[in-house]
Order: structure tokens, then C-alpha cells, then sequence
């Protein structure tokens, strides 16, 4: 008479769920994320952003006769082509770049929602918290992509269009060329920490609704305000706690030397919005109806 003990081991755990590779899933969701047409769009469309802020500053630097063509950054790109990444990071930090955070996190579950395929991925045999990581990942990685690619255009543009060896600081002195790549190497970190800050809340609505279109604009509209409550003299004691406070810092790489304490305090902010937004997109994917 067999007995449970004379089975093979494989009849008694057969039927125990396997488990994807958690490389796997990241991969999957990596590439389903970068084959969607409207992902392509956007991540050109950024990649196009250097090129034309660099043909226009060579365009009106030609027809200025050495006057000066602006304020700030702006005043001193010309010639300075490093300086291009960073200027157009700055720029694109303003909406461009919060808007495909955005729209990255209305798609991640707000859009699986709405298609109807979030329902069977929570009834899969993946945890909640783990297939949450994966969607954060996606969006992570993808933004991440879109930073560093306006980045790159934006130092072959400025150096095929704008010249300059090296870089030229606001403080009047001058880096080398490797110096320069550094700068603008930190530029790309701070700016795209900034944009996970944003894309966090912006997970964490996404993962109340089924709409993606009402992420994005609550993400959006949360960048508004922020802006508009940042000028109102009367609530300065609410700047620290503004998503935007430590944006305009960003442009403080081009000083010389770096000063620290306001890149380190919008890390820190951003940290602080990343936790909050994910920890409330995790509670509730925990708790959603499968």
C-alpha cells in the first residue's frame, strides 16, 4: 500500500505556485513600458528639446552682435555649450518633465485600471507589494531614460553648435571639459530625483482611480500650486513643505565651488515625497479589491 511519504516530492509541491524571476518581471515591464507608441513620443519629443533651445541661442548669438541674449543661464550658454544640458533640465524641470512623470504613473496602474488588466495581475500569483515595485520600477527606469537622453542631445548639440572646451561657471571661473560632464552628471541626478518625487504622488493617486487622465492632472496641478503659493511672500513657513522649493536650486550646479546645502535639502524633500506617495500607493494596492 503506498503512503503519502512513498510519492515523489514532486506531487506534494506541484502544486504550490511558482513564483517569476523578480529580473523577469522588471524586464517585462521595462520593455512593455518602452514599446507603448505614445513612450516613444514623449522620450523623442524630450530628446528633441536641447536641439532646439541650441539652434536658437546659435541663431540669436549670430544676430546679436555680442550682446547679450538673455538672463542667467540663458546669458551663458552662448559659447559655453556644456551649459545646454543643464539649461534645458531646468527648463523642461518647470512642466515637461513633471508631465511624463506623470503620465508614466497614470499609466502604471490608473491605465491598467482603465483597460481592465490591473484586476488579473492582482489576482495573479505575484505579490501586491512586489508587483507595485515593478510598476514603480518601470516608472523609475523610464524616467530616468528621459532625463539622460535630453542630457545627451543636449551635450552633443551644445558642443557641435556652441563650441567651448570646457565649462564656464556662473562664479566666472572656468572646468574642464571632464569637470563639465560632472556637472552635468549632477544635474541628471538631481533633476531626476525631483521627477520621482513628483511620479510618486503621482503613483499614489493613480492607484485610487481608473482614470489616468485625472493623475495627471492632479500631478500637474500639484506643481501649479506649488509654484503659485512659493511667490506669495505671506507663506513663506509653507515653502519646505512645497514639492517645487528646491527646483530652482538645480541651477546652482553651475556654481563654483558647489554649494551643498540646498542640493542636499531638495534631495532630502524629495525623499521625503517619495516615501509618502509610495507608501500610500502600497497601502492601497494591499487593501484594493482583487
Amino acid at each position: 500500500m503506498t503512503t503519502t511519504a512513498d510519492l515523489p516530492a514532486t506531487t506534494t509541491t506541484s502544486s504550490r505556485p511558482r513564483r517569476a524571476p523578480l529580473t523577469r518581471l522588471l524586464r517585462s515591464e521595462l520593455r512593455m513600458v518602452l514599446r507603448r507608441p505614445r513612450t516613444l513620443i514623449g522620450l523623442g519629443l524630450l530628446g528633441l528639446v536641447p536641439v532646439v533651445i541650441g539652434i536658437g541661442i546659435a541663431i540669436a548669438t549670430s544676430s546679436s552682435d555680442g550682446q547679450p541674449i538673455g538672463e542667467g543661464i540663458a546669458a551663458l550658454v552662448a559659447g559655453n555649450g556644456l551649459l545646454l544640458p543643464i539649461f534645458a533640465l531646468v527648463v523642461a524641470l518647470n512642466m515637461l518633465l513633471p508631465l511624463t512623470g506623470a503620465m508614466l504613473a497614470a499609466d502604471a496602474l490608473a491605465g491598467e485600471a482603465s483597460h481592465g488588466t490591473l484586476r488579473g495581475l492582482l489576482m495573479a500569483p505575484v505579490g501586491r507589494a512586489r508587483l507595485l515595485a515593478v510598476k514603480a520600477f518601470g516608472v523609475a527606469t523610464v524616467s530616468l531614460i528621459a532625463v539622460t537622453l535630453m542630457a545627451v542631445t543636449g551635450i552633443i548639440t551644445g558642443t557641435a553648435l556652441l563650441g567651448g572646451d570646457g565649462m564656464l561657471t556662473s562664479s566666472g571661473t572656468s572646468l574642464s571639459f571632464v569637470d563639465g560632464l560632472g556637472r552635468v552628471g549632477l544635474t541628471v541626478l538631481l533633476v531626476t530625483i525631483q521627477i520621482w518625487a513628483l511620479a510618486a504622488i503621482a503613483l499614489a493617486v493613480s492607484a485610487y482611480t481608473e482614470h489616468p487622465l485625472i493623475v495627471v492632472v492632479v500631478a500637474l496641478g500639484l506643481v501649479i500650486v506649488s509654484g503659485v503659493l512659493s511667490v506669495i511672500p505671506a507663506l513663506d513657513w509653507l515653502q519646505p513643505a512645497l514639492i517645487t522649493t528646491s527646483w530652482e536650486s538645480v541651477a546652482d550646479v553651475i556654481q563654483d565651488p558647489l554649494s551643498w546645502d540646498p542640493l542636499v535639502n531638495g534631495v532630502l524633500r524629495a525623499a521625503c515625497y517619495l516615501v509618502i506617495g509610495y507608501s500610500i500607493a502600497l497601502a492601497r494596492t494591499l487593501t484594493r479589491d482583487g
